[in-house]
């Protein structure tokens, strides 16, 4: 567990994430994180869910549609 300190940034508020979390999330300067919100509260990820939701449901088409995909890929 990490205790982080809330400061103001400019008009806004933030924190800096040590190292060894930055390292765990895979992401250095410029990346972007998400902030989701889940029933046991809040998580910060380097994936994006939108798109594993779009992944998830190209997976369930694929496979159906193989060859009408394949010919668009052309």
């Amino acid at each position: 567990m990490y205790k982080l300190r809330i400061r103001k940034v400019g008009n806004s508020l933030g924190t800096t994430l040590p190292k060894e979390v930055l390292q765990k999330l895979r992401v250095r300067e410029g990346d972007t994180v998400f902030v989701t919100e889940t029933p046991d509260g809040v998580q910060i990820t380097s994936h994006d869910p939108d798109f594993e939701k779009a992944m998830e449901a190209y997976r369930k088409v694929s496979t159906k549609y193989r060859n009408a995909l394949r010919e668009l890929a052309k």
